[in-house]
């Protein structure tokens, strides 16, 4: 099932701009090569190791071309996969199902390659009091796909947007004079548009970090690009205050690092900009 705020009106609107975006005016060659009326089965082959996700926006593609479309799913979102299994199979009308076919592999290969990346990243701190999660370093028009995927692996959502969480980062403070200079004013702002949302404070130093402690006003700390020996000792300063939050330049391979430091969130865009495609194929079976 998808996360919130994702609603179904936004799949299904981005399922018809999809399928119009490939089709236009109609597939000419499916048209000219096969008879209105045929039927044909179709599997999605598995030609790689890691997680499936896509199965359930998959089936309402299949849906919105053919309403009388079937489909059998085998290794339901979140499985994991390896080379040569079948994630489901699927009967539809046979130019529907050509119709839908790369909307279908383009979609479900890139939300794949993400969780399969967002579940190596849990993995990493499974065992850890932590939680890793996305940031808005997502492709633009199908963030909701990409963070759906994200949830798929295992890891968290963040804030979907600049409308859902408020976020100083250091362009803010500069640009309002200040770490208490920007915080009095997100106050301000919040109580004249009778708003409460969360509020991240990133710093850039321990010098900063004594500022927004003496400061107060924000709900997370964000240590940026700190190292590993001051972000233990900007976790133990706060003293559990606040909500902390590690990022910048976090990997899978050093994810585990910060996070034993103490911090309750890792936040990593390589979640979303640095996962490789699951390769996928869907094959017509004669």
């Amino acid at each position: 099932m998808y996360p919130s705020p994702i609603t179904s009106e936004q799949i299904d609107a981005f399922i018809a701009a999809a399928i119009h975006e490939d089709v236009h005016d109609g597939d000419h060659t499916s048209q000219a090569c096969i008879p209105a009326d045929s039927r044909s089965r179709a599997i999605l082959k598995i030609k790689d190791y890691g997680v499936i996700a896509g199965v359930e926006l998959a089936q309402r593609i299949f849906r919105h071309v053919d309403p009388s479309s079937t489909v059998t799913v085998l290794k339901p979102d979140g499985t994991d996969v390896l080379y040569g299994e079948t994630a489901f199979e699927v009967e539809a009308n046979t130019r529907a199902l050509l119709l839908a076919e790369r909307t279908v592999l383009n979609t479900m290969q890139r939300m794949s390659g993400i969780a399969t990346l967002a579940s190596r990243f849990a993995f990493e701190v499974g065992d850890l009091p932590v939680k890793v999660l996305d940031t808005r370093k997502t492709t633009p028009l199908i963030r909701f796909l990409e963070k759906w995927a994200v949830k798929i692996g295992g890891c968290e959502n963040y804030r979907w947007g600049l409308y859902d969480w408020i976020m100083i980062k250091d362009n803010h403070v500069d640009a309002a004079g200040g770490i208490k200079a920007a915080l009095d004013r997100v106050k301000a702002y919040q109580e004249s548009k009778g708003l409460s949302l969360g509020v991240t404070l990133e710093v850039r130093n321990l010098v900063e970090v004594h500022e927004a402690l003496k400061a107060g006003g924000f709900t997370r700390l964000m240590f940026d690009n700190f190292e590993i020996p001051i972000l233990h000792e900007a976790v133990a300063t706060v003293g559990g205050q606040y909500e902390t939050e590690a990022s910048g330049g976090i990997t899978l391979f050093n994810v585990r690092k910060y996070a034993q430091t103490g911090v309750n969130y890792v936040s990593a865009g390589a979640l979303t900009h640095s996962a490789q495609p699951l390769d996928l194929s869907l094959k017509i079976v004669k």
